[in-house]
């Protein structure tokens, strides 16, 4: 029996995605980056999430009316 995938699971990017948003913008760069790897990784899943789930989005937003 596979288990389902949890919500993390299910927006978890792929390593090469991952790996292309791990070379940091010139704005990050200037900030710096104790880890671009974690740091592309949370960035690309926060982003699935509020694609896939766009009603909770909308809801903890500030900038929708």
């Amino acid at each position: 029996m596979t288990e389902s995938p949890t919500p993390s699971d299910a927006t978890a990017p792929d390593q090469d995605s991952v790996d292309e948003r791990a070379h940091l913008l010139p704005e990050e760069l200037a900030a710096g980056s104790a880890d671009p790897q974690k740091q592309a990784e949370a960035i690309l899943q926060e982003s699935a999430e509020r694609t896939e789930q766009p009603e909770d989005t909308e809801a903890a937003s500030s900038q929708v009316p």
